[in-house]
Order: C-alpha cells, then sequence, then structure tokens
C-alpha cells in the first residue's frame, strides 16, 4: 500500500461513500457546528506545504507612474497613508503580497507629512527613491537615503514626512497586518496630537548602535526589537563587499547576510526578519526551497529567478515573492557587475515555532527546468 493510499485510507474521503446515511449524519453533525474529520484531513494536514500564494513580479517600471499619480488623487491626509499595495492573486482575500505579509509602495511629495499612529502590526520601510524623507518613532527622528531599511516596531508612535527642500519620495512599505490579524490582535491608535515630537538627536540610533559591533558602554536595551531604527545602505553594502572578500558563496544565496539586533544578534523584530545578499557578477545559485514566505527587491543590478519552474527577469526596484517551500534559484545578469536583493520575511516566527525545513533541489544539477 502506498503512503497515499495508507492516507487515504485513514484519514480521507476516497474511500468512503457518501451514503444517504452518511449524508445525513454530516448535516446532523453540521447543525452541532462540528463536523468529520475524514471529510477534510487532506485539506488541513497535507503531506507538504501548499501555500495559497503563487510567484508574482512586480515591475517597478509598470508601477511608478501609478503610484506618482496617487498623489494627485488623494491627500496624505484624507487617505491617511498613500500606498499602492501588492495583491497576490492567493491571498487578496487578506490582502497580502505572500503569506501573512502585507507590501506596498507608499509616495510622499516635498512638505508634506502624514498623521503621527502606532499599531499593533510590525512595519519596515525600504527607501526606493527620492531625498528629504524622514520619520519619528518614538521620539527618534531618522533622515532616510536610498535602500536605507527602516524600523517602525509594533507600539510604537511614528509619522513620515518629507522636508520641503526634498524631492518626491517612494518607498517600500512592509506589514505583518495579515499575522496579526489571523491572531485577532491587531489595534490602530492615532497620536492624540496627530504628531510626534522630536526628543533626541537625529539619527542618534544609528548614531549609537550601528557601530561595526561595538555596544555603547552602559547602553540597555531590554525591547523585544532592535535599537537600530534605521540601517544604512552604505555600511550594508560595505559589509557585504567585505563578507565576499572573506569567504565562498553559498551555492543557493551567495553571500546573503541578515539585520539583526545588536542586543541579541536575534531578529530585527518579533515577528518580521530581512536580509541583503549580493550575486557576484555570472554568479546563479542552485535551487532550494524552505518554509517561510519571502518578499524581494532588487536594489542593485539584475537577473532573474526561477521559482516553481517558473522564471522572472528583475531589473533595479523590480519587486517579486517566493512562496513557502517554493523551489527557487537566483541569477545575475551582469559578468561585470554585482547584484543585490533585499529580502523581507517572516523567518522570526517560523524558527521561534520550530516550523523553519529546508531542501536542496538534487535533480539535473540543482536547477529547475525552465517551464
Amino acid at each position: 500500500m502506498t503512503r497515499e493510499n495508507h492516507r487515504e485510507n485513514v484519514a480521507g474521503r476516497a474511500n468512503v461513500e457518501d451514503t444517504p446515511e452518511l449524508l445525513k449524519y454530516y448535516d446532523e453533525l453540521e447543525g452541532h457546528h462540528t463536523g468529520a474529520l475524514w471529510t477534510v484531513a487532506n485539506k488541513i494536514e497535507p503531506w507538504e506545504p501548499k501555500s495559497q500564494s503563487q510567484p508574482v513580479l512586480w515591475r517597478y517600471r509598470d508601477l511608478r507612474e501609478k503610484v506618482l499619480r496617487s498623489v494627485e488623487l488623494v491627500t496624505p491626509e484624507k487617505a491617511g497613508r498613500r500606498v499602492i499595495y501588492f495583491n497576490n492573486p492567493g491571498r487578496s482575500d487578506v490582502a497580502a503580497a505572500v503569506g501573512w505579509i502585507y507590501a506596498g509602495l507608499q509616495v510622499m511629495h516635498p512638505g508634506e507629512k502624514a498623521t503621527a499612529h502606532r499599531h499593533s502590526a510590525s512595519a519596515i520601510r525600504f527607501i526606493m527613491e527620492g531625498s528629504g524623507a524622514y520619520t519619528v518613532v518614538d521620539g527618534h527622528k531618522m533622515t532616510l537615503g536610498r535602500n536605507d531599511f527602516v524600523l517602525t516596531p509594533n507600539g510604537t508612535w511614528h509619522e513620515h514626512a518629507v522636508s520641503d527642500d526634498g524631492t518626491p519620495c517612494i518607498w517600500q512599505d512592509g506589514l505583518d497586518i495579515p499575522f496579526v490579524n489571523a491572531m485577532e490582535a491587531n489595534f490602530f491608535e492615532v497620536h492624540p496630537d496627530l504628531s510626534e515630537p522630536v526628543a533626541f538627536p537625529v539619527d542618534d540610533m544609528t548614531k549609537t548602535w550601528g557601530n561595526a559591533g561595538l555596544t555603547p558602554g552602559g547602553g540597555d536595551w531590554s525591547k523585544g526589537y532592535s535599537p537600530m531604527f534605521k540601517y544604512e545602505w552604505d555600511r550594508t553594502y560595505e559589509a557585504l563587499n567585505h563578507f565576499s572578500e572573506a569567504s565562498d558563496p553559498s551555492p543557493f544565496d551567495g553571500h546573503l547576510m541578515e539585520y539583526v539586533n545588536p542586543t541579541t544578534n536575534g531578529p530585527v523584530m518579533k515577528t518580521l526578519g530581512a536580509s541583503m545578499q549580493r550575486l557576484a557578477p555570472g554568479f546563479a545559485t542552485k535551487a532550494h526551497r524552505h518554509t517561510g514566505s519571502y518578499l524581494y527587491q532588487c536594489c542593485k543590478g539584475s537577473g532573474h529567478s526561477i521559482i516553481n519552474g517558473q522564471r522572472f527577469d528583475w531589473s533595479e526596484r523590480d519587486i517579486f515573492c517566493v512562496p513557502s517551500w517554493a523551489w527557487h534559484e537566483h541569477a545575475n545578469a551582469s559578468d561585470s557587475e554585482d547584484a543585490c536583493l533585499f529580502c523581507l520575511n517572516d523567518l522570526p516566527v517560523i524558527r521561534a515555532l520550530g516550523l523553519y525545513r529546508e531542501e536542496a533541489l538534487g535533480d539535473n544539477n540543482g536547477h529547475q527546468p525552465e517551464g
């Protein structure tokens, strides 16, 4: 007997005939808000993860003008947040980009300021273009530059703005809204003064905690998220290059580094993690798959990824997703320039719950056939 047949015999419906008596029995159970496990076992307890998310590529060149057009149509005051969100066809019921991760593109013009607020969901920003943007998180003001990675942890008061002498700014938002909603634990609150006052020197958190492995004397931080509210691109890219000079690339990820909480070396927040990986000129990874949901943005260079046999060609600012347990591999299109991929993920939750699992593709020398 095969494993599949055994499963059907034990917990499926394949060998259970829908007799009139059984159908009546099912109706009786439904009347008591119950059901027979063997009618749903294959659906709720599959042999392996079957993500509802679909691999999707959002091309920046297709979306940029549409994002900018929203400035003409709605104001931050009326819209709350002027964001064009990513709607995965398999997760539209929860407005997720992939898995339980929400994401979108937010735009602000010079002189605009969004109302300060806080929520149960944890959030990140990844700056894509423009100058003069800043955010204030619990009184800490941070200036924002291209490819900077910024945290607005759950429960923190925060607001975003662009200075009068800046230029139109676009950044990627990422939040765990679908996850927090699934836990039925989401709250949203507007600041009583509509603004979060600046109470510390500008960029103080990065200057204090982001000093190449050095911890400030007497530094005290016990919150469940990183005090490094801003991870600057220049330091990140420098670290990637140093790493690549000192070690061979992973066959599955190239040179990948995770953003971490400097006080614990753990994830930046309890529910959302992030990484940056460098693909050397001409480098192509082998295929693997792992649990967890992943949202990538190309922040340098160009290349392609093959996800469950489907090829997606990406260039700078394009965003694409890899659903949980989907085979995937990446390749740099250039023989002279490196490519860098920022990745937002739910690995902190997956790892904390002991659900992480990884598998390499053993066929075809580790590469997928393109369908």
